[in-house]
């Protein structure tokens, strides 16, 4: 299935957009949980424009720089709506190369040990406290029919994913002993 087909038309149901204001979103708005680059990106919008998904204005900016402006037509709307309320699988687990690293971590010494994750827990550590940061654009939490509503939700899963996460880093080190 093309996922990003999907993410693209629904940030563009949101609000018609360029494609450098849909990269982003991409960099922002969804970079928890979806990436894609430039290189996806435009061959999609591509093909979503062939497909009747979206159409797109040129616009000028500036004296004589251009920019396409990206819209969904009715036909992407159904498309992405049908889409938002199927009923998916659950994905494989997704490939983790630290957790790969922890598995075969009892080659090293306890000071190489505690160094992996100390560094990791370091990283983690900063993610939280960006994500903490990004709550406070909410004052209230957003109402159920509130179009913020989502972005509310999934930026609370990745709160509560990264406590998780350092939680699970902190009894590694103790069970390890160090």
């Amino acid at each position: 299935m093309r996922e990003l087909k999907y993410a693209i038309l629904g940030l563009l149901n949101q609000k018609s957009m360029s494609g450098y204001e849909l990269s982003a979103e991409f960099e922002s708005a969804l970079n928890e949980f979806w990436s894609a680059k430039h290189s996806q990106i435009y061959p999609e919008l591509k093909k979503l424009t062939q497909e009747g998904m979206i159409t797109y204005e040129v616009a000028i900016s500036g004296h004589v720089l251009q920019k396409k402006i990206y819209t969904i037509t009715d036909a992407g709307r159904e498309d992405f709506l049908r889409w938002l309320a199927e009923d998916q699988p659950i994905s494989p687990t997704p490939k983790d190369v630290f957790r790969l690293r922890v598995f075969f971590s009892g080659e090293l010494t306890p000071q190489q040990r505690r160094s992996m994750f100390e560094g990791h827990l370091a990283q983690h550590l900063a993610r939280l406290s960006y994500l903490r940061q990004q709550m406070n654009k909410f004052d209230t939490p957003p109402g159920s029919s509130s179009p913020e509503i989502g972005d509310y939700l999934v930026l609370t899963g990745a709160i509560m994913r990264e406590e998780t996460t350092c939680e699970w880093l902190k009894k590694c080190m103790d069970l390890a002993g160090i």
